[in-house]
């Protein structure tokens, strides 16, 4: 028990601490330098220090850790100073037989009375335990979403990142086919000025290199947006320009199906926040029950009172018993109404648990695939390089043709494309699968 209160310490200061961080980061000024090389751990670090989503969910975990205390202040005395001032005016009148005359008398009272008073719940059956308890698992909940939130960040984090990289290697590879596209064109002039090569083939040869541009231009601009996602995920919209680690390369991620979920079930950040989501409707439940039974609360207090100086004064001390014998079946629906909540909130547990099997499934089999692909389209890509380095090597001896060049050409783009997305696609997949297990 020592031990789990401690860790609720320290993620309550730990939230508390990133709050105060993502203030002073944004105070202090740009968290990214000009020209320096970050790493994917570096983003990651950037981004749970200033990425305004953390910060949001780490106040909303303060926010509830202080109604822990508003619960507890119900086991606590109330003490008031109570002050009243009542003026009272009346006025009588009558008619004087004696005197044959009209008589009107106006009296008045002023009363003033002041004092502290104190009230002490004594024993309510479990009320205020009851609502103590469920603000403690609503700040246990807070707690496993802050965890749930960070780790949506870390995995935008990762996404991005590999992204950026995914963008720079298609850019290169572009740049790769606009300076193969360029010299068939010079190969294709200069056979057509010498007369061994038709016309056709310099036309042809230009539309393959403005195509290529074309494509260079657009991987150009997928750069760009790929840095602005990255900068977004981390937080830092308006970064100056650097540069990453490029770690886009397969390395086997050796785990099972059945650890995956293991560790899934084990560690999943919502699924213990749904657990203790059903704690908190069970306790729900309990404390609408107690409005069927009695309290009894102590009250005292010491008053001065009168119309006039020197003041009366005197204490008093007593106690109440409140018994409910009808509230319009008011406790009856709130029992009902929290019987359906606690139903809800197994209900939401359990279709957690599916789709983190689904999840997980789906993950696993994406990583499995994008493992099998890696080696396919290396394959594909050393092959499509052979073939334009023969095609190249044909045309440049006279015994090949320009369309076989071009079609050489395309081929080799699409295996560069398809090798790139295929090292991506791997990443993306492990990120997932470590997202699904509930893994930074």
């Amino acid at each position: 028990m020592k031990m789990k209160i401690t860790r609720v310490l320290c993620s309550i200061f730990l939230a508390g601490l990133l709050a105060l961080a993502w203030a002073s980061v944004v105070l202090a000024g740009m968290p990214v330098k000009k020209g320096s090389v970050l790493t994917l751990q570096d983003c990651i670090v950037i981004a749970l220090k200033i990425n305004p989503q953390l910060a949001a969910a780490g106040n909303t975990l303060l926010a509830a850790q202080s109604r822990i205390g508003e619960a507890k202040s119900g086991y606590y005395p109330q003490v008031d100073w109570q002050t009243d001032y009542t003026h009272f005016s009346s006025t009588t009148g009558g008619l004087s037989f004696g005197q044959g005359a009209f008589t009107r008398v106006t009296t008045s009272q002023n009363n003033f009375q002041s004092g502290p008073a104190l009230t002490q719940n004594i024993y309510d059956f479990g009320k205020t335990k009851s609502q103590v308890q469920i603000a403690t698992y609503n700040r246990d909940a807070s707690r496993q979403d802050y965890e749930n939130v960070s780790l949506g960040i870390v995995l935008s984090v990762k996404t991005a990142y590999y992204g950026v990289l995914q963008a720079q290697r298609s850019l290169a590879a572009a740049e790769k086919v606009v300076n193969q596209a360029r010299e068939h064109l010079k190969q294709a002039q200069g056979f057509f000025q010498v007369g061994t090569a038709p016309k056709i083939d310099v036309v042809n040869a230009e539309v393959t290199l403005s195509n290529a541009q074309l494509s260079l231009i657009q991987a150009q601009n997928a750069v760009q947006i790929a840095w602005q996602n990255l900068n977004n995920a981390m937080g830092v919209p308006d970064a100056p320009e650097y540069r990453i680690e490029d770690n886009l390369a397969y390395r086997p991620y050796p785990i099972t199906f059945e650890e995956a979920l293991k560790r899934a079930y084990s560690d999943r950040a919502d699924l213990r926040a749904a657990m203790f989501r059903v704690k908190s409707s069970e306790q729900s439940f309990r404390l609408a029950q107690t409005g069927y039974y009695p309290a009894i609360s102590g009250s005292a207090g010491y008053t001065w009172s009168g119309d006039s100086l020197p003041l009366d004064h005197g204490w008093n001390v007593g106690a109440t018993l409140t018994v409910p014998i009808f509230s319009g079946f008011l406790t009856k629906k709130q029992v009902d109404e929290s019987t359906a909540n606690l139903n809800v909130a197994r209900a939401n547990e359990e279709t957690l648990r599916q789709q983190i099997y689904l999840q997980n499934r789906q993950a696993y089999l994406n990583l499995q695939q994008a493992a099998s692909s890696i080696a396919t389209a290396k394959t594909g890509l050393k092959q499509a390089q052979e073939n334009l380095d023969l095609a190249n090597g044909r045309y440049a001896a006279g015994v090949g043709s320009n369309i076989e060049v071009t079609d050489a050409l395309t081929t080799f783009t699409s295996a560069q494309t398809a090798y790139i997305n295929a090292l991506y696609s791997y990443k993306t997949a492990e990120a997932n699968l470590e997202n699904a297990m509930g893994a930074k």
